[in-house]
């Protein structure tokens, strides 16, 4: 047989606990359920609140670039400065429309101004009011087709091209001064990538 070995007490001067309360016992469950709430919860939280803003941009984004024909609002700082087009302050009913392909890119834009916004724009592309030619629809057949301008209303009716070399763009101007405080200019902006 084997013989047995003396059982070792502990240490003489360590001391026994005591028996644990229920308030403690449910403070340190309620402090345990706090940390695991805080380490999953909030991170959970913001990713489906990430999630959630990722899906509404690539709504409105897919929006923006599955419109056809003019969208109200005013075209992009990059789209006025790209182009060419310096739409000015005081201006409202405005609206635009890009198309780009391999060969060329247009900009479509309209809005309404004052005289003195309008002899501003066209100062901003290198033109004078008097260079409009009366009767003058500068805008071709196919751009009126895509941007649904008709130019069959009351008139008079005032255009010009402002043709530049490339890459710099060509703009085609359409002036109604049906109500001379209020003129309404119609915008063709086209480039060569």
């Amino acid at each position: 047989m084997t013989p047995s070995l003396p059982h070792q007490g502990g240490p003489p001067d360590e001391r026994q606990r005591p028996a644990e309360d229920a308030r403690h016992k449910a403070r340190r469950r309620a402090l345990t359920l706090l940390i695991i709430v805080l380490l999953i919860g909030v991170p959970a939280g913001y990713l489906v609140i990430s999630a959630n803003q990722s899906r509404d941009s690539g709504k409105d984004k897919e929006a923006k670039y599955s419109a056809t024909g003019l969208t109200p609002g005013w075209p992009s700082k990059v789209q006025r400065r790209l182009y060419q087009v310096a739409v000015p302050h005081p201006a409202d009913d405005i609206a635009y429309y890009e198309t780009n392909n391999w060969k060329t890119s247009r900009l479509y834009v309209q809005f309404r101004t004052n005289p003195a916004g309008l002899d501003s724009f066209l100062q901003a592309m290198g033109v004078r009011r008097d260079q409009l030619k009366k009767d003058d629809i500068a805008v071709g057949e196919r751009d009126r087709k895509v941007s649904g301008w008709t130019f069959d209303g009351t008139g008079p009716w005032w255009g010009l091209t402002h043709e530049q070399k490339n890459p710099a763009p060509t703009q085609d101007v359409v002036v109604n001064l049906s109500d001379p405080a209020y003129p309404m200019v119609f915008v063709v902006s086209r480039t060569v990538p």
